[in-house]
C-alpha cells in the first residue's frame, strides 16, 4: 500500500506491478480482497495475516505504546467476511489498549505492531491467536478464524517525555539528545 491510492506488488515471476485506484475506498477494498485471497490460498493459517489498508503517519507502534483504536470484527466464514461479531466504529468510545500487556488477543498484539496513527489494517487471526477452542459465548463459535479491520486513531508512545517547550517528544524520533542552543555564532536578536 502506497500513498495516494497506489498499491505495488510482485507477481510469481518477481515482476513489480503498480496500480492506481480511482478512490481510497477502491484501494482499501482491493487490499482487503488480497488479504482474504492470501488466507484462502494458504494450506493452514498458523499466524496472523496482516494487510495494510491505509499507512497512516508518524512512528510505528511498539510494545508498551498506548493506542486508541476503532475496529470491526467479523467471523471468517465461507472463505470471506462473515457475520460481524463486534465493532466500535459507530460508537462514541474508542478501544484503549496498551500493546504487549496481554489485555487483547494475541493476534492483535502481533498484528498491530508497526501501525501508525491514522493507519488501517486488516488482520486475519487463526483460532489459536484469538479465542481458541472456547470461543466467546453467544458471539464467537469455538475454533473460529476472525477478521478485524483496525484503525489507530490515537497513539501515546511508551517513551514519551516532555520537552522544555511543552511539546511532546518521543525518544524514538531522535536517538541523540537535541543540542542546546549556544550563544556562539548567533546574535541575541
Amino acid at each position: 500500500v502506497q500513498p495516494n491510492n497506489y498499491s505495488t506488488f510482485y507477481d510469481d515471476q518477481r515482476q513489480n506491478w503498480s496500480i492506481m485506484f480511482e478512490s481510497e475506498k477502491a484501494a482499501v477494498d482491493f487490499s482487503k480482497q488480497v488479504c482474504i485471497a492470501k488466507c484462502n490460498s494458504s494450506p493452514a493459517l498458523d499466524s496472523v495475516l496482516c494487510q495494510d489498508l491505509l499507512l497512516g503517519e508518524g512512528q510505528g507502534v511498539e510494545g508498551g505504546d498506548s493506542l486508541e483504536v476503532a475496529y470491526t470484527g467479523w467471523l471468517f466464514q465461507n472463505n470471506g467476511l462473515g457475520q460481524v461479531f463486534d465493532s466500535n466504529v459507530n460508537k462514541d468510545k474508542l478501544l484503549r489498549l496498551k500493546l504487549g500487556y496481554g489485555k487483547v488477543i494475541k493476534g492483535w498484539e502481533e498484528g498491530m505492531l508497526g501501525m501508525k496513527k491514522g493507519g488501517r489494517r486488516l488482520l486475519i487471526v487463526p483460532p489459536a491467536w484469538a479465542y481458541g477452542a472456547q470461543g466467546v459465548a453467544g458471539r464467537v463459535p469455538p475454533d473460529s478464524t476472525l477478521v478485524f479491520e483496525v484503525e489507530v486513531r490515537r497513539v501515546k508512545l511508551a517513551k514519551e517525555c516532555s520537552a522544555s517547550d511543552g511539546l511532546s517528544v518521543s525518544s524514538r524520533d531522535s536517538p541523540a539528545p537535541s543540542p542546546v542552543p549556544s550563544s556562539d555564532g548567533f546574535s541575541s536578536d
